[in-house]
């Protein structure tokens, strides 16, 4: 299918609607069975003719990074390449142009060119032999598409340009939420007495001073109150008026203010984490996630070998105890010159790629890809930088392109 017609397509499938899409699909395939394949010669290359004058233009790849090789013909006779003058000229996506030219070598015309991915080009090949000059042009597309801005935006494709990023690599922990050792105090009387009076019960919200229980002491006949060492929550009660307090708890407070994360660190990541790293933290029923540090560790290993690494957050009031957490600490931090997101990768043949655009149209680029990190992924090669390239639902452009059938030459 050619890109207008693949255009068309595309913009009845936003305005028609899933029920058509078979339809459409159908006759979309029928189109582009139509198209004739070039002519191939005996190298595997196209076959290019002008009366008896004949070219073959092939992409060689065997053993060294892909370049032009030429065969040339006169009336079905095999020339030397000595005889022939040629020039193949490139004309790339944003009109990227690569002049070629070409040596003699054994029976065949050598480029002195690497032909990089992708092969998506427009063509002009011009060849001179005995004073009168040949020249063909045609197009040889390849991981290309055409698609209007407003179709791509109803179709919800995004960009970005690609640049510089800090990648943030992290490993993902598990564990528990636990209250502090400072967040509990167990009340106790100073003298032993009769309570004459518990002055809040099991739940009630306590502020710091304020009188929890008054005691009559057994010697002085004396009364004299108990008050709350801290702002919490009477989270036990062990004992009401009238009883003796006889040197035991009588109640218990828990202050909920703040809460740790026992994060397990298995040995194969245990030298990466250092006190004072990010950590962020995901909770069940919590729609935000929480920011926090590393902020140590228990001493004691785990029976499974894990050491539970700490971090502290501040309780919104939702948190409790004993809630299970998911989390991702950061352990580097890599400014990188140029990145990717994610979210925009696709394959194409044996490539992980991204699809750049230039105007209304889209072109995969072939990537060598380093150290991934969260959203990023650390480009090494085949992009740009100040590329635009999309970074939502890339897939569409990637089904678009795969029902072009565009042509590869190799």
């Amino acid at each position: 299918m050619n890109r207008y017609a693949l255009r068309l397509f595309l913009v009845c499938q936003v305005v028609l609607g899933a029920m058509f899409l078979p339809s459409i699909a159908a006759a979309a395939s029928e189109s582009g069975a139509q198209e004739a394949e070039p002519e191939k010669g005996p190298h595997r290359g196209r076959m290019l003719r002008d009366g008896d004058f004949a070219v073959e233009l092939a992409i060689f790849e065997t053993g060294v990074p892909p370049e032009f090789r030429v065969w040339v013909s006169d009336d079905g006779e095999p020339l030397s390449p000595d005889a022939v003058d040629l020039q193949v000229k490139l004309t790339r996506l944003g009109n990227v142009v690569d002049d070629i030219r070409f040596r003699a070598e054994g029976d065949y015309l050598r480029g002195d060119t690497v032909i990089y991915e992708p092969h998506s080009f427009a063509v002009t090949l011009i060849a001179q032999y005995q004073g009168k000059t040949h020249r063909w042009e045609y197009d040889n597309f390849e991981g290309r598409t055409l698609i209007g801005d407003g179709v791509a935006k109803a179709m919800g494709i995004a960009t970005e340009t690609a640049g510089s990023a800090t990648l943030h690599q992290t490993i993902r922990v598990y564990g528990k939420l636990v209250y502090p050792p400072s967040a509990k105090r167990q009340i106790q009387a100073r003298f032993d007495g009769v309570i004459k009076q518990m002055h809040v019960s099991l739940g009630d919200s306590v502020s710091k001073g304020q009188i929890l229980i008054t005691v009559e002491g057994n010697e002085s006949l004396k009364t004299y109150p108990i008050q709350a060492p801290m702002a919490g929550v009477a989270s036990e009660q062990f004992a009401s008026a009238g009883e003796q307090t006889a040197g035991r708890t009588l109640l218990e407070m828990t202050n909920a203010d703040t809460l740790l994360a026992e994060l397990a660190i298995y040995p194969a990541d245990r030298s990466k984490v250092n006190v004072g790293a990010p950590v962020t933290l995901s909770i069940n029923g919590v729609d935000a996630p929480l920011s926090s540090t590393v902020s140590g560790s228990r001493a004691a290993l785990r029976s499974d070998q894990a050491r539970l690494f700490l971090a502290e957050i501040n309780n919104n009031g939702l948190l409790s105890a004993g809630l299970f957490v998911s989390g991702d600490i950061e352990v580097d931090t890599v400014d990188v010159p140029l990145a990717v997101k994610r979210s925009g990768l696709q394959s194409f043949r044996n490539f992980a790629v991204v699809y750049a655009k230039v105007g209304e149209e889209y072109e995969v680029r072939m990537l060598e890809l380093g150290r991934e990190a969260g959203p990023w992924v650390e480009v090494l090669g085949g992009l740009e930088p100040g590329t635009e390239y999309v970074t939502e639902n890339s897939y569409i452009i990637k089904a678009d392109i795969e029902k072009s059938d565009a042509s590869h030459d190799h």
